[in-house]
């Protein structure tokens, strides 16, 4: 495979970014462009829903790169106009300005966007959390709020939960589950978090469903349960998942199905077109099976191997996921697969400490490790599941 002459890296949040610099970084001297939907610079999105939402940083303080690093990695930066088609055959993009540029390489770094509860469109008071705006906004009605519900129990409603009752708001946090991410630690680790919720006064109204809003004069004025309830709020944050960003895509000829469908290269299904980050859907060749993860960590690893393969290194990507979160006094590290009906075993510490680290088994296979308030132990715990990954017969095809 020859290199290219030009890359056009189209999404300048963290993977779009750390595709750029992992091409540099392997030598690539070629023309690299990234084209943003966004104004700004590429930023970081994990501080948004913690220190940026609580006012402990600045919105300046996300910044990923400062100016002189961005300029040395010698590329353009096209920002705040959103691409709006792909001619995946020519490798040609068309941009909401009329602009169509092209390259050899097209890798498309869109990531998500958060959905949206049906009905909640154009209502004051409500709010979702993606960009810096979103975090501006709802930190100034929360400083105002008497009272906010976030409905959705996931890492985002969780974070979100918790750093608005730390800005004083009376808080309820609704989801489906039984206990605050459930679905992501499992049902002992999630009925700990949510004691901690319980502890410093949040609400927990889980195994609930929401049915609407309510409003007065287009303004929110509650939430709506299926029971007929309805919980009075002067905020409503939705958290409820996201979409992949891929309706741009309709049409250029790609498989899309919950994000953009690739081999275990991060190919996508026209030559010369990659994928990477969170509008990713990937073949996990360790796993054999299809995989899209929404996470930072994943991101920037992901960029490695994309760059790396554009200049052809045909590597797979296999990795341990991980992701991390802080809510309150809680720092909880997660690697690899923590499934709901796996054996649980406190390996390292204590859960009444609440500092331990906890290994998850399948069928008497590691799949994954938590950690709560141990972040150095886990690190080490980790390698449990690195040798497991190496022992696995799919891997050593």
């Amino acid at each position: 495979m020859s290199t290219p002459e030009s890359v056009l890296v189209v999404g300048a949040s963290v993977a779009g970014l750390a595709t750029a610099e992992s091409l540099r970084r392997k030598g690539y001297r070629g023309a690299l462009t990234l084209l943003g939907a966004e104004r700004h610079l590429p930023y970081d999105r994990p501080p948004l829903s913690k220190q940026v939402l609580s006012g402990a940083w600045d919105p300046e303080q996300t910044q990923l790169r400062g100016q002189k690093v961005l300029d040395a990695l010698d590329a353009e930066f096209v920002l705040g106009d959103p691409a709006v088609a792909l001619d995946a055959a020519a490798r040609a993009v068309s941009t909401a300005s009329g602009e169509t540029p092209r390259a050899d390489v097209v890798v498309l770094a869109t990531g998500i966007r958060p959905r949206p509860l049906p009905g909640s469109e154009g209502l004051q008071g409500v709010h979702l959390l993606r960009t810096l705006e979103d975090a501006a906004a709802l930190r100034r009605e929360l400083l105002a709020a008497a009272s906010a519900v976030v409905v959705g129990d996931g890492v985002l409603g969780a974070e979100i939960a918790a750093t608005a009752r730390g800005l004083g708001a009376a808080v309820t946090l609704v989801g489906p589950q039984a206990a605050p991410m459930a679905g992501q630690l499992g049902p002992r680790v999630g009925e700990l978090l949510g004691r901690v919720h319980a502890e410093h006064g949040v609400r927990l109204l889980l195994g609930t469903a929401v049915d609407g809003l309510t409003e007065d004069q287009g303004r929110v004025s509650g939430v709506r349960l299926a029971s007929g309830d309805v919980l009075p709020a002067d905020v409503v944050v939705v958290a409820i998942g996201s979409v992949p960003v891929t309706d741009w895509l309709e049409g250029s000829g790609l498989v899309l199905d919950n994000g953009v469908v690739c081999d275990s290269r991060c190919r996508t299904s026209a030559e010369g077109v990659y994928a990477v980050g969170d509008v990713a859907r990937w073949h996990h060749q360790g796993h054999g099976a299809m995989f899209r993860l929404e996470n930072r960590t994943n991101a920037t690893e992901q960029a490695g191997v994309v760059a790396g393969n554009i200049l052809g290194e045909d590597r797979a990507y296999t990795p341990i996921p991980y992701f991390w979160t802080d809510q309150f006094n809680a720092k909880i590290q997660v690697y690899g697969m923590l499934c709901a009906d796996a054996d649980v075993e406190i390996v390292e510490g204590s859960e009444d400490n609440r500092r331990f680290v906890a290994l998850y088994r399948s069928n008497g296979r590691p799949t994954g490790v938590l950690g709560w308030n141990m972040p150095k132990q886990t690190r080490l715990h980790r390698q449990v599941l690195v040798d497991a990954a190496d022992a696995s017969p799919a891997l050593q095809r």
